[in-house]
């Protein structure tokens, strides 16, 4: 698949306004912060994974299985982490979100070099196909993607298929051979030897864990893309589904939530994903504040995963019954909406 795009293409994207001066104040980033959030996301999954270790030491093996899949949880934003450290904004210490991007890569499969050549196009194009491949509308959710949350082989197979393309020194599709060809080859090589580095390290540490008889440690340690990711699904997938792609307005495109601060935490903020989209520069710890400052602008915002899963199915509802249907939210001040089109 090759990509074609329009030269000098651009998107005059809508903000709303803040008060003179907030916006700097959102933007200041803080190592503090930024250690107890990322510090605090490593720390979770150090506990899940001492305590799935313990709890099979220990107890009946279904135990196990609950363990290990709190474990999953708990790794299953290490994508979140990432998309968060690669914009550079959640330390002031430059090095330490690097760092960081390299630890949460390495634990949850990632390559966070091929992820920010794909998301610096997400962002500067959202929805606008075929600039912006990395999210396309419409998307589907069918019952079986959720059930694969719980035990994933698939996944875990597209994970290893990607890396061993990019470990070739090859794309793995027409997105990614864009992306190639539109950056610099420092960008591409960084690329390929992380995913290299992948593989080396976790190929050792199994072969290490299976000598040694502790083959447990592998599947807890890297073999975490396999399982638990249902809470990580019910929050992510709702970023854009049901909207409008080729708008101009973050508030048609992407969609805000509430929830509770632990899952928030773990989410990374990432709730506020209209905000997020607006603002990208603001750090993660900071988007609740610019919610609140900006909440009188935005459509109706879920709280909680019970209502916001209503709102989804129902849109994803009248998405397959009317072809070309799309959920179109009240905005402030506009009398028409939220009937779709």
């Amino acid at each position: 698949m090759s990509v074609k795009v329009e030269e000098g293409y651009r998107v005059d994207w809508y903000r709303v306004k803040l008060p003179k001066g907030m916006l700097s104040e959102l933007n200041k980033r803080s190592d503090l912060r930024g250690l107890w959030q990322a510090g605090g996301h490593v720390g979770l999954i150090v506990c899940s994974g001492a305590g799935a270790w313990w709890v099979y030491e220990n107890m009946a093996w279904y135990w196990f299985v609950l363990a290990l899949y709190v474990h999953g949880t708990m790794c299953s934003f290490a994508v979140n982490a990432v998309h968060e450290l690669i914009h550079d904004t959640v330390f002031k210490t430059k090095w330490l979100n690097g760092f960081f991007a390299c630890l949460f890569g390495l634990l949850g499969w990632i390559n966070h070099y091929a992820f920010w050549l794909s998301h610096v196009e997400h962002h500067r194009y959202t929805l606008h196909d075929p600039h912006d491949l990395e999210v396309v509308v419409p998307i589907r959710i069918r019952l079986k993607d959720f059930w694969r949350t719980f035990v994933d082989p698939y996944a875990a197979w597209w994970t290893v298929k990607h890396h061993a393309k990019f470990a070739v020194g090859k794309s793995p599709d027409g997105w990614h051979e864009y992306l190639f060809e539109k950056g610099k080859k420092q960008d591409r090589q960084k690329v390929f030897w992380w995913s290299r580095f992948l593989f080396l390290f976790h190929v050792v540490f199994g072969v290490v864990c299976v000598l040694s008889g502790y083959w447990v440690v592998f599947l807890i340690v890297s073999c975490t893309p396999l399982y638990g990711k249902t809470l990580q699904f019910l929050m992510n997938n709702t970023q854009h589904v049901g909207l409008a792609d080729h708008v101009n307005d973050f508030r048609l495109n992407s969609r805000t939530f509430e929830t509770n601060r632990f899952f928030a935490f773990l989410y990374w903020q990432m709730n506020y994903h209209i905000e997020h989209h607006m603002y990208m520069g603001v750090p993660c710890y900071r988007l609740r504040e610019l919610h609140r400052a900006i909440e009188g602008e935005l459509p109706h915002t879920c709280r909680g995963l019970v209502e916001l899963w209503w709102h989804v199915l129902a849109v994803m509802y009248m998405q397959k019954e009317y072809d070309g249907w799309v959920y179109e939210p009240m905005l402030p001040g506009v009398e028409d909406g939220g009937e779709g089109n």
